[in-house]
């Protein structure tokens, strides 16, 4: 399996999640992984200074309006264990464009992440935000059968 087959699947699952969760809001969700975030955002009348120029790669972007309020949402999609450099492009991409919601997903297992935030209880390393409200990525593995994120393995648990 490809990281790129993992895209469809998680669009999917990201789409029906913010449906549920973002009632009332329109909903649009898109495999961005071949595009800078800017002009995927650009193409759907968001402008966003901080992606301007920066090259941000989101793998899936979600998009949920309400009025005059865009709430943006990230996957980053992995086939391979996770490290510390996985997250830290994650949390780069969300402390410059502060999305709602952030996952970093994998169909393999948590990796050298799992020692670091659940054997040293360090989920302060997903901490994001704007300074007034602090929000987590949320990270863990991608079932592959089910279509969805094992909600077991998602640290912090949800």
């Amino acid at each position: 399996m490809l990281e790129k087959d993992l895209y469809e699947p998680m669009c999917s699952w990201l789409e029906q999640y913010l449906k549920d969760h973002y009632k009332g809001h329109e909903i649009t969700v898109i495999d961005t992984s071949l595009e800078r975030l800017d002009r995927a955002l650009e193409r759907h009348g968001i402008v966003c200074e901080q992606a301007n120029g920066v090259d941000i790669q989101i793998d899936v972007l979600g998009i949920a309006k309400k009025g005059n309020k865009t709430k943006l949402f990230f996957i980053e999609a992995k086939k391979t264990k996770l490290t510390l450099r996985d997250l830290g492009q994650l949390w780069a991409y969300c402390k410059l464009v502060d999305p709602e919601e952030a996952w970093l997903l994998t169909s393999a297992d948590l990796g050298s992440l799992r020692k670091l935030l659940i054997g040293f209880n360090r989920e302060d390393l997903l901490d994001f935000g704007d300074g007034k409200k602090i929000k987590k990525m949320k990270v863990g593995v991608w079932d592959v059968k089910k279509q969805m994120p094992d909600l077991s393995s998602i640290v912090p648990k949800i």
